[in-house]
């Protein structure tokens, strides 16, 4: 009996240990890296083998006409499968500034990527130096992903260029205070405009009152109007004075949000008495007074 619960015993440890034994990991096979010159032919450059969790021993050099190729297959537990992301991730040891260049991976798992000296950012194309280059390679799901540093890059500018210039980060903080200079208000034209239009019309009423004289114009039948009508008459008066002072607020200090309101019920009066005035000149003019 003993053997047989030993025996349980065992079997249920191990069945609780097997997904621990058989998780899957992401990682990659048959990767090559390679440089090549721009004069190299198809298949030209030294080629290296690329290991898992193995960093080649003497930097790659990429010169200023130089390619870096790299060709590999990425695996899910030892199977060529396509993952969610694969990249070459480039950081300079001192600053800790890294950048990452993707991978082109097909279905099947068959990666690529070919990186040149104006790939890089101009931190790090701007100077000689040495950057340390990892392989990074993950996906949805529960298999572990993959990252590990595959070799140093050496990057080699050419010495007859110019040293490339680094602008300055932008960075966000406090800036100068700023004094906002707004425009004017409009203002009236001069005064003597604004007399030599006046006196112009002042001059040019009694012209006005000639020839509405002259037009049969009757001025005895002004008390008989205001008797028969006083309020229409005196209001459609009073109502065309007001829209002239109107006119003249506008022109002096007056905004138009000041001046439509005023002139809207000024003209309804107007309106409405001038109506009322005219009936009654009607009236006149039938009974033949006029």
């Amino acid at each position: 009996m003993r053997p047989h619960i030993l025996s349980t015993v065992v079997l249920f440890f191990s069945l609780c240990g097997l997904p621990l034994a058989i998780a899957a990991s992401w990682g990659f096979n048959d990767a090559t890296l390679s440089v090549h010159g721009k004069k190299a032919g198809v298949g030209g450059g030294e080629k290296q083998k690329l290991v898992e969790n193995k960093s080649l021993p003497d930097p790659v050099l990429l010169g200023v006409s130089d390619t870096l190729k790299i060709l590999l297959t990425t695996t899910e537990d030892k199977t060529g499968s396509r993952p969610h992301q694969a990249f070459l991730l480039l950081r300079e040891p001192k600053s800790n500034l890294d950048t990452s260049f993707p991978l082109s991976v097909k279905d099947g798992g068959k990666g690529k990527l070919e990186l040149s000296h104006k790939d890089l950012p101009v931190q790090f194309a701007s100077r000689s130096q040495t950057l340390s280059a990892s392989l990074v390679i993950a996906s949805f799901g529960s298999s572990k992903p993959y990252r590990s540093h595959a070799f140093d890059l050496k990057i080699e500018l050419d010495p007859s260029a110019p040293p490339s210039s680094v602008d300055k980060p932008l960075r966000y903080g406090k800036l100068p205070e700023i004094h906002h200079i707004f425009k004017s208000d409009p203002q009236s034209p001069p005064k003597i405009i604004t007399i030599i239009f006046a006196g112009a019309v002042v001059v040019a009423l009694p012209t006005l009152l000639i020839v509405w004289l002259s037009l049969g114009a009757n001025i005895n039948h002004t008390s008989k109007a205001f008797g028969s009508s006083p309020l229409s008459h005196a209001a459609f008066f009073l109502s065309i004075l007001a829209m002239e002072g109107i006119f003249f607020m506008y022109y002096m200090s007056w905004n138009l949000f000041q001046t439509l309101p005023g002139a809207a019920v000024v003209g309804l009066i107007s309106f409405l008495s001038g109506s009322r005035a005219l009936r009654e000149v009607q009236e006149r003019r039938l009974a033949g007074l006029r």
